[in-house]
């Protein structure tokens, strides 16, 4: 059995991993479908302010008469959209920057490290305000900020393991036989840790969408006309002690799409884990 069907094995014996996919995949195909067989939409004020639930708004209306499950539904999409960007310019970043600080080691590594500290220590909520009060809201503009701030604990783990890897003999043959940093870097440092690299890509997604919420629901997130769960929340919290359906619904899409990524992230780590023989 090769490496990566045990892999595949561990991960599809994973129960908690399983449920969560299964669940996160419906509910992605459901908030992009469903908007297509509803009779209201976003720009479509004809209800009254604050309408009850009811067949024709099944979470109600909002302030406006907007149908608050087309608002969920909106919302979602955008907010695993701020999510997968983040992630990604995260996962790309964490991961150059650290393996080649772990490979090539001295200047390269203090400099690295001493950026990453910098990063640290640098108030997202302060750049987000700068950048939105600049650039407006957009939501890959949140996307960007969310991915520039969260490679710092992807680097810190690329890098160890880069250290670790730099030292074995196919490495050191690579290097011998002429092999270029990036090719090193690409080929045979990158491809050992698609492991580690996955399994924080997942959390760092998870992260994302948390984060992106917080920053929308005090206002330094995403703006009208883009939308999230993180705003229809700040839209909607005044009304939690009359009307506590137009804040438990967004709230609760933010929670099963965070949870459900979490325990697929604790899956494939048990999955790339050697030294994992639970069944």
């Amino acid at each position: 059995m090769t490496q990566g069907q045990l892999v595949r094995r561990r991960f599809l014996r994973h129960k908690a991993a399983m449920t969560s996919l299964t669940i996160l995949v419906v509910f992605i195909v459901f908030v992009y479908v469903a908007p297509f067989f509803l009779g209201y939409s976003l720009t479509n004020l004809s209800a009254g302010s604050y309408e009850d639930p009811s067949a024709a708004h099944i979470f109600g209306t909002d302030q406006v008469g907007a149908d608050v499950f087309s608002l969920v539904m909106k919302g979602s999409q955008y907010s695993m959209q701020i999510g997968l960007l983040a992630a990604v310019i995260a996962t790309v970043l964490g991961v150059l920057l650290g393996t080649v600080a772990g490979y090539l080691r001295r200047g390269t590594d203090t400099a690295v490290s001493r950026v990453t500290d910098l990063f640290l220590v640098v108030p997202l909520q302060a750049v987000a305000a700068i950048l939105i009060a600049g650039f407006g809201g957009s939501w890959w503009l949140v996307g960007l900020v969310l991915g520039f701030f969260l490679w710092m604990p992807i680097a810190r783990v690329t890098r160890a393991e880069s250290l670790s890897l730099s030292q074995r003999e196919f490495v050191e043959a690579a290097r011998a036989s002429g092999a270029t940093t990036w090719r090193i870097v690409t080929k045979h440092l990158v491809p050992n840790m698609i492991g580690t690299i996955v399994v924080n890509a997942t959390l760092t997604l998870a992260l994302a969408v948390l984060v992106e919420a917080a920053l929308s629901f005090i206002g330094l997130g995403v703006q009208i006309p883009d939308t999230s769960l993180g705003l229809v929340l700040n839209q909607n919290y005044t009304q939690l002690a009359t009307r506590p359906w137009l804040f438990w619904a967004p709230f609760v899409a933010i929670v099963l799409i965070s949870l459900t990524i979490n325990f697929i992230g604790d899956g494939l780590r048990d999955a790339f884990d050697p030294r994992q023989t639970r069944r």
